[in-house]
Formats: C-alpha cells, structure tokens, sequence
C-alpha cells in the first residue's frame, strides 16, 4: 500500500480531521526518514525509530504516541494485526487540567485590541469549545431568539447544544454590526474560508503575553476553565458531560479534582429527615 493510499483509509475509516492531521504528520515523517511507505518496514526498523523519538529531546511525548496509534492504525488497515499488537503500549499520562481563574478569564477577554478577538475568547470560553469547534462555527450555528449554540459534528461526529451567555449575544450582535463576518462567525483570510486552528492559537499567544498570566495556558484552558466554573456553581457532573460532549464520564470526573467546593460535614440523614415533613 502506498502512503498516499494509506492516509486515504485513515480519513475514510471515520477520524477526525485533527486525528488525521496528527497521524499523518507522524506517518510522513516516518516515511521521509526511511524513504518507504511505514507499513512496508520491517519491524527491526519500526523500533530502531520508535527507540529514537522516545530518547530524543526534541520530539514530545504527543508526537511518540501519535506516531505510535498511527502505526498501529496503518497496520489493522492493512489487515496485520499481529504487527499492530507488537507495538509498545503507552502508558497515559495523568495530569489534572490547567485552571484559569475568573479574575485572569475577565483580563485575557479584555486584553486585545481587536473586537474580534475579545469576542473569539470570549466565545470560546463560555460555550467550552474545542479549538476547531470554534474556528468551524458558523453564524447559522447560534440561535439568538432560543439562546442556544449548535455544535457540529464535533469529536466522535457528534451533535451537541451549548446555551448562549446573554453577555455574549450583545457582543456578537455588535460584532456582526461593525465587522460584518459571512458564513462563519470569525472568517479566515482567504474568501469563505473560516478562521484557522492555528491563527487562533496565534491570537491566545499574544493575548496571553500581554497579560501578566503566569500560567502556561493555551486555548483549551478556556474550555478547562469553563468546565471547573460551572461545577463549581452547581451544574452536574451529567449536565456538565453533556455540556462537554464527552464520551466516557471519567473525562468529566477530572474536573472534579480542581474545582472548589466547599465540604459538607459528615452528618447522619435522620438528622435532617423531618425538617423536610410537610
């Protein structure tokens, strides 16, 4: 199978457009290093470059494991799943989500000059929203009559309804008033295009610098941080996976490691039984 074809399967066995991308970036680094399509190496080759990312100092761990699930995909693809289980496991990383707190969340949406950058952020923030569900966004997307936003085939090419902030909807509408966007709420460069993953990540970066935040955050702390907050104002952990679009319910349950509740103390329920007696 060549390479070309090989990224073809991948995009048609249903990943999404980021997974692709990781994949593919990995997989074509790969098949420059040996100049051969990855699944045609034998295996002393695979762990001899395996070997090399995991001790280099100038790959990340990310990029180890894309490499690593990407391979592993390439080869069930091909139907060799004796050479995908040869693969070194990975062991996940756990680490608890990086938090802004509200005082620093109001600073970063005041910082940029730009009224589309405030509200990107702002946006961001308070609908949680994935980086490329934010550049996808179209204006059809946010029904300001039933305060709702749509996301679209997101992460598992799944469906899911954010409400709108109030306080957003009167910055969107004086948004569309001055900058006029078509299609997508934040266009890109090129005509009809949308906003780009990475000129986003561009404006958090800068945004970030002039800020005195010394947290290492990026645009997916927005949606950290969305998360902790409304926790710690009450919503659900059910609520809040819905609100997340997350699959598994353990993904949400990390957030209950960095919000702040206050402790009930431990009490007997008679206690309390009959305060609720009619």
């Amino acid at each position: 199978m060549t390479y070309g074809r090989l990224l073809s399967n991948i995009r048609l066995n249903g990943q999404s457009e980021s997974t692709l991308r990781n994949y593919g970036r990995s997989l074509a680094k790969l098949a420059l290093y040996f100049k051969a399509c990855p699944t045609s190496l034998p295996d002393e080759k695979i762990n001899e470059y395996l070997l090399l990312l995991r001790d280099s100092q100038n790959h990340s761990f990310s990029y180890f494991k894309h490499t690593v699930y990407g391979l592993r995909m390439a080869y069930r693809l091909i139907g060799r799943e004796d050479r995908a289980i040869r693969l070194p496991a990975i062991k996940r990383v756990k680490s608890l989500p990086l938090v802004l707190n509200r005082s620093e969340v109001r600073l970063l949406i005041g910082t940029p000059k730009w009224k589309k950058h405030r509200i990107l952020i702002a946006l961001i923030y308070s609908s949680g929203l994935r980086i490329g569900e934010a550049s996808r966004l179209e204006q059809r997307d946010i029904d300001m009559e039933r305060m709702t936003i749509h996301i679209r085939q997101s992460k598992d090419k799944k469906d899911r309804i954010v409400p709108l902030s109030g306080y957003l909807k009167k910055g969107l509408l004086d948004y569309y008033k001055s900058v006029c966007p078509k299609q997508y709420v934040f266009n890109g460069k090129a005509t009809g295009s949308p906003l780009s993953v990475r000129a986003i990540q561009y404006i958090f970066r800068q945004t970030l610098q002039k800020t005195n935040i010394q947290k290492p955050a990026n645009v997916h702390t927005l949606r950290h941080s969305y998360a902790t907050h409304l926790l710690e104002e009450g919503v659900d952990i059910l609520t809040l996976r819905d609100l997340l679009g997350h699959e598994d319910i353990n993904t949400t349950l990390d957030y209950l490691h960095v919000a702040q509740f206050e402790r009930t103390r431990a009490h007997s329920p008679l206690d309390n039984l009959y305060q609720w007696q009619k």
